[in-house]
């Protein structure tokens, strides 16, 4: 019988939140074990500011987890979120996993899906898509990456509070994903499946075009995952129930 194939995104992992990093750890340990691979969606931290945030501790204990486990075997993919979206070569070499772009058009079993971490589908946001286009700039992330990193974690902490401030005046669907967007990504990729994590809203939506999947989030210990078995998706909770 082949070995499942797991999806996971927004974790958000930080020190503040240590029982989601624990919840993590057990995951890796756990279900991610038994998958013959593993793909992380984005955010998987609460921000990445470049490669050299593998000199934090708390950062290169969560790399060296994820190595491990592709030691065992398990072949992991990284697509970058929108708090994490500037990892390099450094980043996938200690983690022992590829970096994939987003979207990406991937072959399971058989069944071609397109997976992404699904910020670039909430085109109703637009302020945080003018945002987008800035930051994803290689101009722009090649001047912001040469800069000492103590100020570039003021600056990402400045933006997340004024994310956070301004979230909280949009109405909530605006900050969901678009149907036309969706639906013109899934017909110029010929998918009938889409996976994405990003509006921390976890379901399986039908679509005139197929199926779109919605990653659960984490937080304080809580969380879930997609898993891939037999060419079937289901949804569940880190205790393997379903979700």
């Amino acid at each position: 019988m082949p070995s499942p194939i797991l999806f996971i995104s927004d974790l958000h992992l930080s020190p503040e939140d240590p029982a989601t990093t624990a919840a993590f750890h057990a995951f890796l340990q756990g279900p991610a074990m038994h998958a013959s691979a593993l793909y992380i969606l984005g955010d998987l931290f609460e921000f990445w500011i470049g490669d050299d945030s593998l000199d934090e501790v708390f950062n290169a204990e969560i790399v060296a987890a994820i190595a491990q486990l592709a030691k065992q075997g398990v072949n992991i993919f990284f697509v970058a979120g929108n708090r994490d979206f500037l990892p390099g070569q450094r980043f996938a070499s200690a983690a022992g996993l590829t970096l994939l772009a987003d979207p990406s058009l991937i072959d399971l079993n058989g069944q071609a899906v397109l997976i992404s971490h699904g910020d670039a589908l909430c085109t109703d946001d637009l302020a945080y898509q003018r945002f987008r286009r800035i930051v994803r700039h290689p101009v722009v992330q090649t001047l912001f990456l040469a800069l000492p990193r103590r100020w570039r974690q003021g600056q990402v902490e400045k933006l997340r509070q004024r994310s956070k401030a301004s979230n909280q005046m949009k109405r909530s669907e605006v900050m969901d994903v678009n149907a036309q967007a969706v639906e013109q990504l899934m017909a110029q990729h010929h998918v009938q499946t889409l996976i994405h994590g990003h509006t921390h809203r976890p379901a399986m939506h039908i679509l005139p075009q197929g199926q779109r999947w919605v990653i659960p989030d984490w937080y304080q210990g809580q969380g879930g995952y997609l898993k891939l078995k037999n060419n079937n998706i289901s949804m569940h909770q880190l205790d393997g129930s379903p979700f």
